[in-house]
């Protein structure tokens, strides 16, 4: 099983998470934002994968730190879990529709982070979240988890459903870039030989 716990603290959050990549879908999940908690509960559910974390953030400054250090953590959980990325598919995408939604999610687990993010989110909050921060989320999960996401809302009119969509769609592809193809186990995902 490619399980990983990390713990991070600084001085404006306090983290602790483990993941199991091979996981049924169970979340204990709390950031002290309700509705990020929840994009994280249906990341965990849909992507296949069990999750704890705990996140203690000063919140009372602003929600950046906590919801930025939340995806440097994840980032830091998947690319321990994967180890050296033997065997696995390496890169994954999705198509979802949320309702009158449409998203577009593109993994590549190949080493090298760039972050490609379009949501057309046109609120400064849905529900209690800082909607310009998810931007900020997937950034740091990009950086430290030597990923490429492309991620694009095509066309929607609910900003809950956009948002709802990309984590939704960003867990299936990270479900098939991370899952292993049995005829590949003993090899790299890369031509070069190095990830």
């Amino acid at each position: 099983m490619r399980t990983a716990t990390i713990k991070r603290d600084t001085k404006e959050t306090q983290i602790q998470a483990t993941l199991k990549i091979e996981g049924k879908g169970k979340y204990d999940i709390s950031t002290g934002i309700r509705f990020f908690d929840h994009m994280l509960e249906l990341f965990t559910k849909h992507g296949g994968f069990d999750l704890t974390l705990k996140a203690n953030g000063d919140l009372d400054v602003d929600q950046h730190h906590t919801v930025e250090d939340v995806g440097i953590v994840l980032g830091q959980l998947f690319a321990k879990a994967l180890g050296d990325r033997k065997g696995i598919n390496r890169a994954g995408y999705f198509v979802l529709p949320m309702d009158e939604t449409l998203c577009v999610v593109a993994v590549d687990m190949g080493g090298r982070p760039a972050l490609v993010y379009k949501d057309l989110v046109r609120t400064r909050l849905v529900g209690d979240l800082q909607t310009e921060l998810v931007h900020d989320f997937f950034d740091g999960f990009v950086t430290h988890a030597g990923a490429n996401v492309h991620c694009k809302i095509l066309y929607g009119r609910s900003n809950h459903h956009k948002i709802e969509a990309i984590f939704k769609c960003f867990a299936r592809a990270m479900r098939y870039a991370t899952s292993t193809d049995a005829r590949m186990k003993e090899q790299l995902p890369s031509t070069k030989g190095l990830l």
